[in-house]
Parts: structure tokens; C-alpha cells; sequence
């Protein structure tokens, strides 16, 4: 599967049943199957049952319905023999002794595996009790099956390589126990669930969470299709209900209410889940002994992946709905608020000292010391916020820092570092015509120097503004503004940055400080460190030189958060930025972040404490551990 970086398309197919004629149900079902082959689908799954139809009641009981049955998986084997596409599909089947509700798992001929239902319901509307019994009561552990010798369990896994299926039948998911949390820590990466689940008010809320809440705590995909309109309605209406989840988060949600067979798609990212599964300790707590399984294996090669269906949000790290937002939004602000309100009540601090640039990070560490000030009822008067005009300062950036922060209460001290540079350069022999590294840093340096003298002056502490994007790319002057007492952006991504601020601008803020916030946002990013343009506007432009933040950002939570290759996190951005940004610029800019994450590690490896406020974050003293002199060949190779 490593041609396909991973993915597998999964599908899930409602047939137009017609109750007890597997004749036109087979039919049916073998159509499907083909469909789902020329869309590329690696594997299919079928309602509950679809083989006879779910609502036929005593005629369960009927040898004439079980030989149709028999006969119609033959024919779906026949149909299907030269397709490469794992098919499952619900029936009936006799082990001589009972009874039990069944999914066959095939592939180009072959019956690889029969797995019975575990959770018998026999409440309500539904009465399979009085049809079948569960899968413990299975008298054998192999049958005879359309002329073949087929294993029969529960504990089945089938194996094709890097895709490790395993599955469960409609009531399975609803009990306390499912048998898909025993699949899922015994190999199985990718669930499938056969069901015929009725529509009733509410009821497909409770499913939707269940897929949400099973393929989360299983680090595991999970595809879930009903059976749907052709059923009896002689009580129930069954729901036709598909849903496909990956990891917490559902793919595709759909209830086609209609009188044709419908087939529905989606691709599961197997790296992503293996990922979470290095990662979670927890998820290694076997409940159940893997050797109890059963472990089908085949070979398979499945259609290479050239395009995907899947939508990826240019922008990880921000939430997307409206809804979500709000929430979300309010939530980080507050833990960077009381991130930095614990770090001052703990020293018995009561002045935080920041550098206020007008940019982006600066008014977030300003906002967010507001909050703490409130949260801990202290003055604003009490945040002394710096300006530090230099040579590359503008006027819009330099009024918008004043004006913001007279308009937030704080205290202002206007310190223009010109000539203390202009002196520096002196003392080190610098020409200052030489605008080079040199220039630049010690601007940085400068500043910080004397933010921590102001801190050790007012007895406060340094409120560092870089932010986790800055971190991850190095964009930072070594023991200048990538050192402070406490680091309150480090753990927000720059396009949150962005995000938050004008969240906080639009949702928390009133009056004039909202203008000065829309026009902070409307700021070209920059350290502005080199001169201003002839026109006093802002000449250095960090974009211009890194590449956008919204691609490095991308790059950076798919590295980090799932350790993509470069190429697949190539692959994926080329999906997700399709019309914004060409091949070229998205792999030039990813070799730019590989370069610069492996290059300025020894940043990162003494960083200020400051809060985690997401899945990734670069502390070294907790989320990530990386050796300063770890080499990129291998990353930059790839592309």
C-alpha cells in the first residue's frame, strides 16, 4: 500500500433489496461489487444480511431461503473472481447446529472468512433471538461453504499487508464491550460493521457518535452501512444509514432515502492511525490475548490511488465550523491566559514586561496579559509594553503598537534601540551600510536586552511573542527574541495566531481597539528588521523569503502530528491547495521547512517554558525530543 501513501478507499454500498429473492439480491450485490471496483475501492462493505434481506422473519427458518443463500454467494464469487477488491457481505449460515447472523469476507473467488454476530438483540422491535444465536454458541470453527473449507469466529482478522480488516455486525457496536475494541488491539486497523439499523427520531445522532467514539478510542477506521428502503416496513423503516469514520472524525455521513441502490466512498488513512498507535501507550493495554485471534492472510494489491475524495482544510490547527469556533477559540484563550496568570501568582509577580512590534504575535501576548490581569484582579497598568523602534520600524506598525496599547490600559515606554545598535556596531568594528545577519540580530538582541533589564527593573518578568511557526522554522534570533522568563505563544501556530486575534478582536473587544486589531491583521508579517521601503512601508516581508505560513503550517502538523513523509505530506498539499498554490512553489517551500526544522533544532532545545495548547507542540521538555545535530538527508531526499 505505499504506493498510495497509505490511504485505501473503502465503500460502502446499500443494494435495493427485495425481501427473501437472493436471486435479484445477489445480482444486485455483484453489480456493486464491480461498481466499486472500477471506482478504485480496495474494499466493500454490505448491509446486514442484504444476501436474503434482513426482515424475513420465520422464513429464516426455511432450508429453501438458506440454499438461496449458499447459491447466491456462489454466484457472487463467480462475478467477481477477477476483481482485486475485498467484498463483505450478510447472511444467514448453519454450522449444523445453530443458526447464525453471518458477514463473508471474499476476494477474487475465495471465501477468506465467516464471522458471526456477537450481540444477539432480542428487545423491542428486534427478535433475532428467535432466529439465531450468538457467536460463543458456534459449534465448529470451519464449514463447508460453496465447495470451500472456511474458518468461522468472531476473532478473525484478514490480513493484506498494511490493510488489516476486521468486523462486527450492528448490535456489536452498541454493546459495552464491542468486539471491535478486541479487533483493534489485535491488529486490526480498519473496521467494518454490517447492520440494519431502523429509523427512528434521534437514533442516527446516537450512531454517528458511536462510529465517532469507536474508530477514536481504536485508532482505527470504521465504515458502518444499513440496510435501507427495500426492506419489509411491515413495523420499521430501516435507515440506509453510511457512515465512515477515521480516527474520531467522520468522513462520510449520508442517508440516501430511496428506491435505487446507492454506493458511497470515502479513503482511511492507515499511516495516520498508526501513528496514534505508536504514540498512545494506553492503546497497548491488551484486554483480550491476541493469540486467541485467527489470522486470515491473502494477497492483495488493490488499485493505486491517483486522486482523493477526502477534503483536507488548508488550515489544521483552526477550527472549522462556527460553532466549533467560538468554543475553541474561548478555550485557548483562556489557557494562555491562565498559563501566564499561574506563572506570576506563583513568583508573586505583578508586572509582565513585553515587546510590542504592532505585528501579529506581540498584540496576541499583549491581549493574553490583559486577560491575566483581569483573571487575577491586578491593574493593566501594571503590563509595561516596550516599543523598541529600530531601522526597519515603520509608522504603522510603531502607531498601532502605541495606540493598542493605550487602548488595553497598559503602561507605555517608547525606547528607540537606534543608537545603542548604531554604537554597538561601532564597538565591533560593523559597517552599518552592511545590512547582513549582523544587522539584523543585533537589533534583536538589543531589544531583548532591554526587555530583561526593564523586567529585573520594575521587578517583573519577560513575556516572550514567538510563536510555535517561528519555532519550528527557526525564525528566531538565538538569545534574542527567542528568550524571555515565559513564552506564552509557543504553542500557537501562526495561522492560529491570526485566527485568535481576530477572534478575540471580533468576539471580546470593543470600541476603537477593534479598528487598531483589523488593521494589525491587514499588516504584512515582518521582523522589520532592514530598512523601510522608499515609501516608509514595510520592505522585509517574511513570507516573501520562508514562503507562505499557511503552507508551513500545513507541512508542520501533519509532520508533527502524524509523521507524514515528505512526500505524502506533498501529496496531501497539493490536494488541499489545489488552485492557490503549483507543485513547484508547495515542494520549494517544503524543502525549505525540512531544512530549517532540522537546522535549528539547538533552538528549540533551550526554549523558555510556556503552554501546550494542541496535539503539537515543541517543548523539549515534553512533546518533542530531538537530537541538535539530527541530519535532514533523508527528508530532503525524497524530494
Amino acid at each position: 500500500m505505499d504506493k498510495n501513501y497509505g490511504f485505501v478507499k473503502v465503500a460502502a454500498a446499500v443494494p435495493l433489496c427485495a425481501v427473501a429473492d437472493t436471486r435479484h439480491n445477489c445480482t444486485e450485490i455483484a453489480e456493486l461489487i464491480k461498481k466499486a471496483y472500477a471506482e478504485g475501492a480496495h474494499a466493500v462493505v454490505f448491509p446486514e444480511l442484504c444476501v436474503t434481506g434482513y426482515s424475513c422473519g420465520d422464513l429464516f427458518f426455511s432450508k429453501t431461503l438458506q440454499d438461496g443463500a449458499y447459491k447466491g454467494i456462489s454466484y457472487i464469487l463467480d462475478e467477481t473472481k477477477n476483481l482485486d477488491i475485498v467484498s463483505i457481505v450478510g447472511l444467514p449460515v448453519f454450522d449444523g447446529v445453530h443458526l447464525l447472523n453471518c458477514a463473508a469476507v471474499l476476494l477474487k473467488g475465495k471465501i477468506l472468512g465467516i464471522v458471526p454476530k456477537t450481540y444477539i438483540p432480542n428487545y423491542g422491535e428486534f427478535y433475532e433471538g428467535r432466529w439465531f444465536a450468538p457467536a460463543d454458541k458456534a459449534s465448529k470453527t470451519e464449514i463447508e461453504l460453496c465447495g470451500q473449507t472456511v474458518p468461522i469466529t468472531s476473532n478473525l482478522i484478514f490480513d493484506f499487508g498494511d490493510m488489516k480488516i476486521a468486523v462486527e455486525i450492528c448490535e456489536d457496536m452498541w454493546a459495552s464491550t464491542p468486539p471491535s475494541a478486541l479487533h483493534a488491539i489485535s491488529g486490526a486497523n480498519l473496521i467494518f460493521n454490517l447492520s440494519a439499523t431502523n429509523a427512528v427520531i434521534g437514533k442516527s445522532g446516537y450512531r454517528k457518535l458511536l462510529v465517532k467514539q469507536r474508530s477514536f478510542t481504536s485508532h482505527c477506521g470504521y465504515v458502518f452501512v444499513s440496510a435501507g428502503a427495500g426492506e419489509s416496513t411491515t413495523d420499521t423503516l430501516y435507515s440506509s444509514h453510511v457512515l465512515i469514520g477515521e480516527n474520531g472524525a467522520v468522513l462520510t455521513d449520508e442517508t440516501p432515502m430511496t428506491f435505487e441502490s446507492k454506493i458511497f466512498y470515502s479513503e482511511i488513512d492507515l499511516q495516520r492511525l498508526e501513528a496514534d498507535r505508536k504514540k498512545n501507550t494506553g492503546f497497548c493495554s491488551v484486554l483480550k490475548p491476541a493469540s486467541e485471534y485467527k489470522t486470515v492472510k491473502a494477497d492483495f494489491n488493490g488499485t493505486p490511488i491517483t486522486s482523493l475524495s477526502r477534503d483536507f482544510s488548508r488550515f489544521p490547527f483552526v477550527p472549522g465550523l462556527k460553532s466549533d469556533k467560538d468554543t475553541r477559540m474561548s478555550e485557548i484563550y483562556d489557557i494562555l491566559a491562565m498559563s501566564l496568570a499561574k506563572r506570576l501568582r506563583h513568583t508573586g509577580i505583578k508586572s509582565p514586561v513585553l515587546g510590542i512590534s504592532g505585528g501579529l504575535d506581540s498584540t496576541l501576548a499583549l491581549l493574553v496579559a490583559v486577560r491575566s490581569m483581569d483573571i487575577l484582579k491586578l491593574e493593566r497598568k501594571n503590563i509595561i509594553a516596550v516599543t523598541m523602534p529600530g531601522f526597519g520600524t515603520t509608522d504603522r506598525t510603531l502607531e498601532n503598537a502605541k495606540r493598542l496599547i493605550a487602548h488595553l490600559g497598559a503602561t507605555l515606554r517608547e525606547i528607540s534601540i537606534k543608537d545603542a545598535c548604531i554604537q554597538h556596531f561601532k564597538d565591533i568594528g560593523h559597517d552599518i551600510n552592511n545590512t547582513d545577519i549582523i544587522y539584523e540580530n543585533s537589533q534583536a538582541r538589543e531589544r531583548t536586552q532591554i526587555l530583561m533589564d526593564i523586567a529585573n527593573q520594575s521587578n517583573g518578568i519577560v513575556v516572550g511573542t514567538g510563536d510555535l511557526s517561528e519555532l519550528a522554522l527557526g525564525w528566531a534570533t538565538y538569545a534574542g527574541d527567542h528568550i524571555s522568563m515565559y513564552a506564552v505563544n509557543c504553542g500557537v501556530p501562526k495561522t492560529l495566531v491570526r485566527h485568535l486575534v481576530s477572534w478575540i478582536g471580533e468576539s471580546v473587544l470593543e470600541g476603537e481597539v477593534k479598528k487598531i486589531i483589523a488593521d494589525i491583521l491587514d499588516t504584512p508579517i515582518s521582523p522589520e528588521l532592514l530598512p523601510a521601503g522608499e515609501n516608509g512601508k514595510i520592505a522585509q516581508k517574511t513570507e516573501e523569503i520562508l514562503g507562505d505560513y499557511v503552507l508551513h503550517d500545513f507541512f508542520l502538523y501533519y509532520f508533527m502530528r502524524f509523521g507524514f513523509t515528505p512526500q505524502k505530506i506533498l501529496f496531501i498539499a497539493k490536494k488541499a491547495f489545489l488552485g492557490e498554490y503549483d507543485e513547484i512553489y508547495i515542494k520549494n517551500c517544503l524543502k525549505t521547512f525540512f531544512t530549517r526544522f532540522f537546522n535549528n533544532q539547538f533552538k528549540r532545545s533551550c526554549m523558555p517554558d510556556g503552554p501546550k495548547i494542541g496535539s503539537v507542540s515543541l517543548s523539549p521538555r515534553a512533546d518533542w525530543r530531538m537530537p541538535s545535530d539530527a541530519e535532514a538527508r533523508l527528508w530532503l531526499e525524497e524530494l
